[in-house]
């Protein structure tokens, strides 16, 4: 995945309520009326959301005679994934290391505290 796409998929996850609408695709298929029912919001304002979240090829509408379904898109999302996986393992190896220094330093600490303590 290219950069470019990459930063258009965070663009459309970066709002919540393009995120809300995702969730609700994740259960299946829906029309774009059924999308908008639970958001205080007009329904050109939901289909502008819908515009965003298809660019970003994180969903599909079809059209089945007066009913256009949305459907989840999940390559996107894998895609996202996998880069902010890349960066988990990094960081986690990362503070893995800083915890073990970390205990190094805290035992050699209670190893003087020990000797100055016999003394």
């Amino acid at each position: 995945m290219t950069a470019d796409r990459l930063s258009v998929t965070f663009a459309a996850l970066a709002d919540p309520t393009r995120r809300a609408i995702l969730a609700r695709l994740a259960s299946g298929e829906t029309s774009v009326t059924q999308l908008a029912e639970p958001f205080d919001m007009s329904l050109p304002a939901v289909t502008k959301h819908l515009k965003v979240l298809e660019k970003a090829g994180l969903i599909s509408r079809g059209r089945q005679a007066q009913f256009r379904p949305c459907k989840l898109e999940p390559a996107p999302l894998r895609d996202a994934t996998d880069w902010i996986e890349t960066y988990r393992r990094l960081w986690e190896e990362r503070l893995d290391g800083l915890e073990r220094y970390l205990r190094e330093v805290q035992a050699k600490d209670a190893k003087r505290a020990g000797k100055r303590a016999k003394q």
